[in-house]
C-alpha cells in the first residue's frame, strides 16, 4: 500500500479545493499539525470502503449473552470440521 500524502493542516485549509481533487487519485490525505497527525481525509471511494469495513466488524458477544442452541453448537463444534 502506498503511503498516504501529508500536509500540513495550514497548507490544507488554505487549498482545500487542491486537496480535495487530489483524494481522487491519492485515496488518503493525512493533515499534520507539528509533524504530528490530527486528520484526514479519505476520497468518495476509500470512504465507502471504511464504510463497508466498519459494517463487518465482528461482534463480541460474552458466554452469558448466549442462547442455549448457540452454546450447544459450540459445546460440538469440531476443529477444522465446515459447517454445515
Amino acid at each position: 500500500m502506498t503511503e498516504p500524502l501529508r500536509v500540513a493542516a495550514t497548507e490544507f485549509a488554505r487549498n482545500f479545493a487542491k486537496y480535495q481533487d487530489e483524494a481522487i487519485s491519492a485515496k488518503v490525505i493525512s493533515v499534520t499539525s507539528h509533524g504530528r497527525v490530527v486528520g484526514g481525509y479519505l476520497s468518495a471511494s476509500e470512504l465507502a470502503h471504511y464504510e463497508m469495513l466498519k459494517r463487518k466488524e465482528r461482534e463480541i458477544l460474552t458466554v452469558g449473552e448466549l442462547d442455549d442452541e448457540t452454546v450447544a453448537a459450540i459445546r460440538g463444534a469440531e476443529y477444522g470440521a465446515i459447517a454445515k
